[in-house]
């Protein structure tokens, strides 16, 4: 018996993902951690009233989801003075990556991002055939500049950023961004990734514009509004753009479970209020966690904070891997000297409490 053959380029990629899930490690490990730390999660949980429409619409779920996501995509335009035409609803940031990619990328085209940034797009360029041309970071911040005039130099179909980032947490003020915009070169198309752009201070994210056909703009409801699990993100662009994706997006491929709880979040401001208060504590108290044990936290407009353990990347893997050994769940930056740092989730006091404990010992077993 002969198994049918995949493609020459699926056959040249490995099987692997971008990251290993805490389940997963659970699984491998025999128990589950005790702080859930690494994934950028909001630990603080949804709006009760998305959890209730979400209860409601499990009764439902007979049915599957609208495939325009018309009531959330007009809330959103409404949200953002845009037109529903300039809004598309899909499978989480990194769903509508890969739609992105789909979309602009063939074999051998170029897609610019930093080295290190976040790693989900890299895999979607891979899987396509696409190749990547990767800057380096200024200092701990990606660096617009420097990712504009390497388009020019190789000719991208696509330039990334994250802002704020992940994994460093910092983040650029919005006149940086737009000279990024203006220097981009002709047929370019920027993703702007602002997952995170909720927890960011006032003046990051540029005023919306959905005349520039070169830009387009993904968040998400897996951060602020305590959503990852449920799998759904957004874009803002304009409506020739956005039209394009309805070509080759999975039409049914958010449930109508994700659609109502993200509209009734979106509708619930004061606990998102809420919940951004909480992240700034968390952080505000992590920052002195690490000034507690020495070493200095990076200041983060993101609901993580990422630690300088002030050694090297090597030194780092042995922080992480003590905190693992003691069920913190952490994570920390995959590329040099990013990787000198561990990446802690903000989260309730409690398992804040039990990171506090557990980081001056991991530190003294990792300097042994």
């Amino acid at each position: 018996m002969k198994a049918p053959q995949t493609t020459r380029l699926a056959q040249s990629l490995p099987a692997s993902v971008p990251f290993v899930g805490p389940e997963t490690q659970e699984r491998a490990r025999g128990k589950k951690f005790a702080a859930r730390l690494g994934a950028n999660e909001s630990v603080f949980g949804p709006s009760p009233r998305a959890i209730h429409a979400m209860e409601k619409a499990a009764s439902e779920v007979w049915m599957y989801g609208d495939a325009q996501s018309h009531d959330l995509r007009h809330a959103l335009a409404d949200k953002h003075g845009v037109a529903p035409d300039n809004i598309l609803v899909g499978e989480g940031i990194d769903g509508l990556l890969g739609y992105a990619v789909r979309l602009f990328v063939e074999q051998d085209d170029i897609v610019v991002t930093s080295a290190g940034a976040y790693p989900t797009l890299n895999y979607h360029v891979a899987g396509f055939g696409g190749k990547i041309e990767a800057v380096p970071y200024m200092g701990d911040h990606e660096d617009p500049k420097a990712l504009a005039a390497k388009a020019h130099e190789v000719g991208a179909k696509i330039v990334y950023i994250a802002n704020p980032d992940n994994p460093m947490g910092t983040w650029h003020y919005d006149e940086m961004i737009i000279e990024m915009i203006e220097a981009l070169p002709e047929g370019c198309l920027l993703i702007l990734d602002e997952a995170y752009i909720e927890f960011a201070p006032h003046g990051t994210a540029p005023a919306i514009d959905v005349t520039n056909l070169q830009v387009i703009r993904m968040r998400t409801f897996s951060k602020a509004y305590g959503m990852a699990g449920a799998r759904i993100g957004y874009a803002i662009g304009h409506a020739d753009i956005i039209e394009n994706f309805h070509k080759i997006r999975n039409h049914f491929g958010l449930s109508r479970i994700s659609q109502d709880g993200a509209l009734a979040a979106l509708k619930d401001e004061e606990y998102l209020r809420e919940t951004l208060d909480n992240v700034s504590t968390a952080r505000e108290t992590i920052y002195e966690i690490a000034r507690a044990n020495g070493l200095e936290a990076i200041p983060s407009a993101t609901n993580f904070v990422t630690i300088d353990c002030g050694q090297d990347g090597d030194f780092a893997r042995r922080v992480l891997a003590e905190l693992l050994a003691r069920d913190i769940f952490v994570r920390m930056p995959f590329v040099a000297p990013q990787d000198r740092c561990i990446r802690i989730s903000t989260a309730p006091q409690d398992d804040v409490a039990l990171f506090a404990k557990a980081l001056p010992l991991a530190l003294k077993a990792a300097r042994t």
